[in-house]
C-alpha cells in the first residue's frame, strides 16, 4: 500500500472537479499537480486545492515522480495522447469515458498500460449508480429469466445546450455523440446483458440543430448554457461554428452471447432521463427514473395486459453525491485499486468495446453501411487485463 497517493489532474476543470473527491490529506490521498491549457482554470485549481505544481504543458506533470497517479479529464480528443503518455511513466491512470474516440485509439492505450505494467481505470460511472446497480441484482437473482434482449432509450434533453455548443458538436474532435454519451449506455447494456456487441446496425441523421444560423465564433470551453427558457430547440442561439454531428441516432446490436440490444438516443427532447428495459424468458425490468429521489425499478413476471406498476417495484434512488452517488463511489474505488490492488467494477476492455459499438455504428450511418461486425480486440491483450465478459 502507498504510504501516501499523491495525485496530478489533467484536465482541471469540468469533469475535472471529480478528483476533488480523492483529496483526502488525512487519509493520505492528496491532489499534488494539475495540468490545463487554460490559466483560469489552473488559477481556480490553485485556490482549492493548493498544490505543489501546476502546468500548462501535460508532458511536465506525467514527467514529475512526486505524481502517483493522474487523472485525465481533458476532451476526448485528448484522451488517447494524455492516457498513453502518462501510462508510459508508469503512473496509475483513472481516464474519463469514452475512452477515446477511434477503436486504434483504446488499443493503444491498452497496450501502453500492458507494455508498462500501470494501472488503468476507466472512469464508467453508471456502474455505481444504485438504479443500475439495483437492476444488475435482479438480473443476477434470474429475476426476469435468461435475459434475451435489452432496449435503451436516452431523451438527452439539454443536448443543444451543452453539446452543441461546444467542440462535442464538432466530429472531428469528438467522432460522434454515441460516444460522448452512449458510451455509459452502451457499457451499461454490455453489463446488464452479458455480452460484447459483434454486430451493429444503425441509423442517424442531423435533423434539427443545421437549421439554426446563431452561432458563437470563439466558444469557451465546455462551454455550458441550460435554461428551461432554451425552448424550443430551433430557438438555440450560440451554436459552435461547426455542427456536424448527429442529434438523433438509432442502433441494433447482436451481442456475442446472442442477446439482442437496441440504443436510441435524441439531442432536442423536453425531458432528460435515460430508459432501460431487460427483457428475460421469464420476465421483464425497466427504471422508472434514473436518480431522482422517486426512482423505482419496476418488474413483470406474470402474463398480464399491461399494469403500470408491475408485478413488484424495488426503489432506487440516488445517495449523495454527483451524479447520484457515483463520482464518489467510483473516485473511492479507484482509490482502492491504486492502494490495495481492489477488483474494480469498471472494464478497459468493457470501455474499449463500448467505444467500438459507437464506431462502427458511425460507419453504418455515415457510410450506408447495411451492418458491420464490430472488431474483435487483441485476444492476449485482452488477457492482459483478467476482465469477464463485460
Amino acid at each position: 500500500m502507498v504510504a501516501e497517493l499523491r495525485i496530478g489532474v489533467i484536465g482541471v476543470a469540468g469533469r475535472g472537479g471529480l478528483a476533488g473527491h480523492a483529496h483526502k490529506p488525512d487519509e493520505g490521498v492528496r491532489i499534488v499537480a494539475g495540468a490545463d491549457v487554460n490559466p483560469p482554470f489552473l488559477d481556480a485549481f490553485k485556490e482549492t486545492y493548493n498544490p505543489d505544481f501546476v502546468t500548462g504543458d501535460y508532458r511536465e506533470l506525467v514527467a514529475r515522480d512526486g505524481v502517483d497517479a493522474v487523472f485525465i479529464c481533458s476532451p476526448d480528443y485528448l484522451h488517447e495522447e494524455h492516457a498513453v503518455a502518462a501510462l508510459s511513466a508508469g503512473k496509475a491512470v483513472y481516464l474519463e469515458k469514452p475512452m477515446a474516440i477511434t477503436i486504434e485509439g483504446c488499443d493503444r492505450i491498452l497496450q501502453a498500460a500492458c507494455d508498462n505494467g500501470a494501472k488503468l481505470y476507466l472512469g464508467h460511472n453508471m456502474r455505481h449508480m444504485n438504479f443500475v446497480l439495483k437492476m444488475k441484482q435482479l438480473i443476477d437473482e434470474g429475476a426476469s429469466g435468461e435475459v434475451k434482449a435489452g432496449w435503451f432509450r436516452h431523451f438527452v434533453g439539454y443536448g443543444g445546450d451543452f453539446y452543441f455548443k461546444d467542440w462535442h458538436a464538432d466530429r472531428t474532435r469528438s467522432t460522434r455523440l454515441l460516444l460522448q454519451k452512449g458510451a455509459h449506455d452502451i457499457d451499461i447494456l454490455h453489463w446488464l446483458c452479458g455480452g460484447y456487441t459483434r454486430k451493429v446496425k444503425a441509423l442517424g441523421g442531423l435533423t434539427v440543430y443545421n437549421q439554426i444560423s446563431d452561432v458563437d465564433p470563439n466558444p469557451e470551453p465546455g462551454k455550458r448554457d441550460w435554461s428551461l427558457n432554451n425552448w424550443p430547440p430551433l430557438s438555440l442561439k450560440g451554436l459552435n461554428p461547426v455542427v456536424d454531428v448527429e442529434d438523433i441516432s438509432m442502433m441494433l446490436m447482436e451481442l456475442d452471447n446472442g442477446v439482442f440490444c437496441s440504443y436510441q438516443q435524441c439531442h432536442y427532447t423536453p425531458d432528460y432521463w435515460r430508459n432501460y428495459t431487460i427483457i428475460g424468458t421469464e420476465g421483464r425490468i425497466e427504471n422508472f427514473g434514473d436518480g431522482a429521489p422517486d426512482t423505482v425499478i419496476r418488474l413483470w413476471n406474470k402474463k398480464t395486459t399491461y399494469r403500470f406498476e408491475g408485478d413488484a417495484q424495488f426503489p432506487a434512488p440516488a445517495t449523495e453525491g454527483g451524479h447520484g452517488g457515483a463520482d464518489p463511489a467510483i473516485v473511492d474505488e479507484f482509490i482502492r485499486f491504486v492502494r490495495e490492488d481492489a477488483q474494480p467494477s469498471t472494464s478497459p476492455v468493457a470501455a474499449r468495446y463500448s467505444v467500438a459499438a459507437g464506431c462502427v455504428a458511425t460507419k453504418c450511418i455515415r457510410n450506408a453501411v447495411g451492418q458491420a461486425v464490430v472488431p474483435e480486440m487483441d485476444r492476449s491483450l485482452a488477457a492482459y487485463f483478467d476482465t469477464p465478459t463485460a
